[in-house]
């Protein structure tokens, strides 16, 4: 896809430095003066693999129809090394920068919305519905914007992994040799339970937290991520009164929205109208 002339694109946009590591993102600009809303965009890769590169298609797309796009790295797990809960706190500061340099970056920081894949689903999820309160707010008071709030207006997790004990237990199943949930966590679920309570959005589906709207995206041959984990979280939201909608993609299985989006058979594309008008709708000037 070439990049539309009205689109602007700054790479490698430090956002926050967490214990010595550089946090940076690619930020995708409307060209036309703003206040933009903004979509931060989280991706997948089991909490260990993935780039911002995942949404090099969305993010020209979503400039050229009026929405920033800015697409983060976070920190990733490897053997021995968990990153939970310190990439929940990324996305946190990548929230907390975008508003603080609202102004300066043509970005309204009232209306900041969430997107992501599989791992990304989860964090966005997590920091729409927890982010603001313990166990993982203020982990960086040194941060820059620190001192600004982490709340978003609307969420739009692809195939995300909301319960991560189900998850556990799945990936226990059919990859033991590669438990990406274990070694995000740095534990196996029997070991603490609660910990992996505490890392599932579906936990903090409830009524008192009402108000952040979702647009839940799966396809419905997915193996990585099993649907019945949307299906779940949907269900749960609905039932906590959220407001709460779905996009099932015929034949679709995981990893799907790094498809470019202008191409027939795109998967991806498929999803794209209804995503532009949610976002429309939720992140609407107020």
């Amino acid at each position: 896809m070439n990049t539309p002339s009205n689109v602007e694109i700054r790479r490698e946009v430090e956002y926050a430095v967490h214990d010595g590591v550089s946090l940076r993102g690619d930020l995708y600009l409307p060209a036309t003066p703003g206040p933009h809303g903004a979509i931060i965009a989280v991706h997948g890769g089991g909490w260990q693999s993935g780039s911002p590169s995942t949404y090099r298609h969305w993010g020209p797309w979503l400039a050229a129809r009026g929405f920033a796009l800015f697409a983060i790295r976070y920190r990733l797990s490897s053997p021995g090394k968990p990153t939970y809960p310190q990439a929940v706190h990324d996305l946190i500061a990548a929230i907390q920068f975008l508003r603080g340099e609202g102004e300066a970056l043509r970005i309204d920081g009232d209306r900041i919305g969430l997107m992501g894949g599989s791992a990304g689903g989860q964090l966005t999820a997590l920091v729409a519905l927890a982010g603001h309160e313990a166990p993982f707010a203020n982990a960086y008071p040194q941060d820059r914007y620190a001192h600004f709030s982490s709340q978003v207006r609307a969420v739009a997790p692809f195939y995300g992994v909301f319960d991560m004990q189900q998850q556990w237990t799945h990936d226990m199943n059919c990859r033991p040799y590669d438990n990406i949930t274990e070694k995000f966590m740095g534990f196996p679920a029997p070991e603490n339970r609660r910990a992996y309570i505490e890392a599932s959005p579906i936990t903090y589906a409830e009524r008192p937290r009402n108000g952040t709207p979702f647009l839940i995206v799966t396809g419905d041959e997915d193996d990585v991520v099993d649907r019945s984990q949307s299906d779940a979280f949907l269900l749960a939201l609905r039932q906590a009164q959220f407001y709460a909608r779905r996009i099932v993609v015929p034949g679709a299985g995981h990893f799907f929205e790094a498809d470019p989006l202008d191409e027939p058979a795109s998967r991806s594309g498929q999803t794209a109208g209804p995503l532009l008008r949610f976002f429309e709708e939720m992140l609407a000037p107020r």
